[in-house]
């Protein structure tokens, strides 16, 4: 006879104070970096919050300040990195205020439960004119011309440039900024030649893009702009060889990431005059050493980090980024969360009682195999096909809790089964049987597979509707208490009398069966989780053979 432990969720440390305390008091929001009064607006209307301005302050004193923080914001000045997080053990979100993350340990940061979110729309446009505008730059040497007449030279015949009129851009990254670009290429009558792995043939379509491969677009391009995000990827992706396809006659920009492009090949390139021109606003080490090749590099326009650098920019990515920490935080949306399996925002609320059956059924699951599990399959069958993974995440999220003490939530929960060598798998049916929406999760690595099922009936209501091999109906909340028994008459009555003796009311009692004299299962749904010693009491009767306590709902501040 066995008893599952009692389901808990983690406590967070916030600062000194216990989980059920923090919920009652402000949730502190540090500004690591500076962030523009209208989205300092939007923290502050916030009853829940309070904003505390670190962004004057050193690493060290920052780090002091984050002891009791649930939310940080930073731009790029600031290094979230695992002592940072250390510093940090209560938080709940990052917000990055702009698009590139590769200041932030992702890592780090799901392993810990932290979301990240990010604000990719905000300094789209900002940053997609800075990029044409550095083509314009480089392609009528305009800032040589500058210096030129400063200098009180007149050098018309060597300044000569190269009109952007039916000449080929390749644009490399085609996602929000890049397509951009692309839209002001085709303003300028210029051919639009595009590199993106993710980019399907309808969006190319749509966007007049002609997608090739990277090796084509350099040796077709007269004009090469990049937009794609700094990852292993994508780290060095221009270097010598990528440079040396390009025409002599082209002219490379970069206002994505330091670190695409590699700086020292470029040098050479525009010194060599294997290349006509370059313009760069990003690059590997900011700001540039003084001794720094590219400051002596002939025909290359320079900008320090000006993508986003407009009044208009500042203020969109300022109420983007404080939107989605506000919204992470007082109402637990991570729909902007970049470590979260997502999901279409318009569609988040009608998977949400979803994923809450799939958090419930994983607590089931871990009582019946006492957190012994080396696969988890998640089958679901419904017309929602999109939450599988997000899904699995919840699921793990329940099955996971009563075994990691660290925060478990949507965000680490993959994570955390990937460190403990869970093998997940996830599989999509149409709808079965009766139910709209069906949910079975399934657990091998004890002596047996283990099976729970739970259907989403209209309005959202959730049923526990199947525990291994028996067919039940009951609502999967508060307090559940599972009795294997023989299938003989008077075991109901001595159940009820044992826990009418301990005065524990009975809100539901289920009976379920798979044939007459065999084995049966009740599943009692009590008022009150069941002290071990009752449980001792019940297993002890003469026709139980089991009895397991699952606690979906833990009293407030267990």
């Amino acid at each position: 006879m066995s008893d599952a432990a009692a389901l808990k969720r983690p406590k967070t440390p916030a600062g000194g104070r216990a989980a059920g305390a923090r919920d009652r008091v402000t949730k502190r929001v540090v500004l690591a970096d500076p962030l523009s009064v209208e989205g300092i607006e939007v923290l502050r209307a916030a009853e829940s919050l309070e904003v505390i301005d670190a962004s004057q302050k050193g690493r060290e004193a920052l780090l002091e300040t984050l002891g009791d923080a649930a939310g940080l914001i930073v731009r790029s000045g600031t290094r979230v990195d695992a002592e940072l997080l250390d510093a940090a053990a209560g938080l709940e979100v990052i917000g990055r205020a702009g698009v590139g993350v590769d200041n932030i340990d992702m890592e780090a940061a799901t392993r810990r439960g932290v979301a990240v979110v990010n604000a990719p729309g905000g300094n789209t446009r900002s940053t997609a004119e800075l990029a044409f505008a550095l083509l314009l730059a480089a392609a009528r040497r305009v800032a040589e011309a500058d210096r030129s007449v400063r200098a009180g030279r007149w050098e018309r015949k060597a300044l000569r440039g190269r009109q952007l009129y039916g000449n080929t851009l390749g644009v490399i990254g085609a996602g929000r900024i890049g397509a951009e670009v692309a839209r002001r290429a085709h303003a300028f009558g210029m051919r639009v030649l595009a590199y993106d792995p993710y980019l399907s043939a309808e969006r190319a379509a749509d966007e007049h893009l002609e997608a090739v491969e990277l090796d084509e677009l350099l040796e077709r391009s007269d004009f090469v702009t990049l937009h794609v995000p700094l990852t292993d990827q994508t780290r060095g992706l221009i270097g010598f060889s990528e440079l040396a396809r390009l025409k002599p006659t082209a002219v490379l920009i970069n206002a994505a990431r330091g670190g695409i492009v590699d700086e020292e090949a470029l040098a050479v390139a525009l010194e060599q005059g294997k290349l006509a021109g370059a313009a760069l606003d990003v690059y590997g080490t900011e700001p540039l050493s003084e001794d720094h090749p590219l400051r002596r590099a002939p025909n290359l326009v320079l900008t320090p980090h000006l993508g986003a650098a407009t009044l208009e920019a500042q203020r969109e990515v300022a109420l983007e980024i404080a939107g989605a920490v506000r919204d992470a935080l007082v109402a637990g949306d991570l729909t902007a969360a970049l470590n979260v399996p997502q999901v279409d925002p318009e569609e988040r609320a009608q998977f949400e009682p979803l994923l809450e059956l799939g958090r419930r059924l994983g607590v089931v699951l871990s009582a019946l195999t006492d957190g012994r599990c080396r696969r988890l399959e998640v089958r679901y069958a419904g017309s929602m096909s999109r939450v599988t993974r997000l899904l699995s995440a919840a699921a793990l999220e329940g099955y996971l809790r009563s075994t990691v003490a660290s925060p478990l939530n949507l965000v680490n929960a993959l994570a955390v089964a990937d460190e403990r060598s869970i093998d997940v798998a996830r599989v999509h049916s149409r709808r079965i049987a009766d139910y709209a929406n069906y949910v079975e999760l399934a657990a091998t690595g004890g002596p047996r597979e283990q099976v729970v099922g739970g259907a989403l009936l209209e309005e959202g209501h959730r049923r526990l509707t199947r525990i291994g091999r028996f067919h039940v109906d009951i609502m999967p909340r508060g307090n559940l208490v599972l009795v294997k028994n023989r299938d003989v008459p008077g075991v109901i009555g001595e159940v009820g009398s044992c826990l009418g003796r301990a005065e524990v009311n009975i809100a539901e009692y289920h009976l379920a069966r798979t044939e007459a004299g065999g084995e049966a299962l009740g599943v009692i749904r009590t008022d009150v989780p069941l002290p071990r010693d009752l449980i001792d009491d019940l297993s002890g009767l003469p026709s139980v053979l089991e009895v397991r306590q699952v606690i979906l709902d833990p009293p407030p501040g267990a």
